[in-house]
């Protein structure tokens, strides 16, 4: 009697045991799929910090001081030096902060691809294209500035048209109108870049388009992780 007791309640405690553990395993699979929302936090922190020590110097006024948020773009954080020729000490910030933003753009991608339904082909190809897209951003404070960003470009865009093509099939409307949005300022983005038409309103665009798209991934990395 007093075995069989014991061996059921062992039992019991064993299965108690093996539920906590799932529980906590699940608890740390959500953690890290809210990687994507924290990276972005940890990007604009440091965004914020390097520049306030950025020297100076833009588009608009090379003798300029310090970061202007409308002249400036992101990039220009990236620089061996200032648009004014003094050293940039915010340039080890703004990589490290690229790089989070990077991998954690990387880490939304599979995210999207393994937690919406979607066929075989799109699940890949929004997963390949996506990271793939993120690698050569990485490369953005490079030598190879202007070329990582259309190799970049072209990966995003095959990865973009997967989710878009994804939200309508199962009919995310509210996330798609709303990434169909942040598409719209990527794409008058693209045009001032491309055209140089209106570059003096460009930093200010960038900023904009980025900040939309912040939002939005950071909106749908917690639906993806509470649904």
């Amino acid at each position: 009697m007093f075995f069989a007791l014991f061996k059921i309640n062992f039992s019991t405690l064993s299965l108690i045991h093996d539920k906590v553990n799932k529980s906590n395993n699940t608890l740390r699979l959500m953690q890290l799929f809210y990687l994507p929302t924290i990276g972005i936090l940890l990007f604009l922190l440091l965004f914020v910090y390097s520049s306030t020590l950025y020297p100076g110097g833009s588009q608009a006024d090379l003798s300029s001081k310090g970061f202007d948020w409308y002249h400036n773009y992101w990039c220009n954080l990236l620089r061996v030096e200032g648009m004014n020729g003094k050293p940039n000490p915010a340039r080890p910030f703004a990589i490290f902060a690229m790089l989070i933003l990077c991998i954690s753009f990387a880490v939304f991608f599979y995210q999207f691809s393994i937690s919406m339904p979607m066929s075989p082909f799109w699940k890949y190809a929004i997963q390949i294209s996506g990271m793939l897209s993120m690698v050569f951003a990485m490369l953005l404070f490079t030598s190879f500035h202007d070329q990582s960003i259309i190799i970049s470009s072209i990966f995003g865009l095959v990865a973009i048209i997967g989710m878009v093509v994804v939200l309508w099939q199962n009919q995310s409307n509210t996330f798609l109108w709303s990434f169909g949005f942040c598409l719209f300022l990527f794409a008058i983005n693209n045009y001032i870049y491309y055209s140089n038409h209106y570059v003096e309103v460009l930093p200010f665009v960038q900023k904009i388009s980025l900040a939309a798209t912040l939002v939005w991934i950071s909106c749908m990395n917690i639906f993806l992780v509470l649904k």
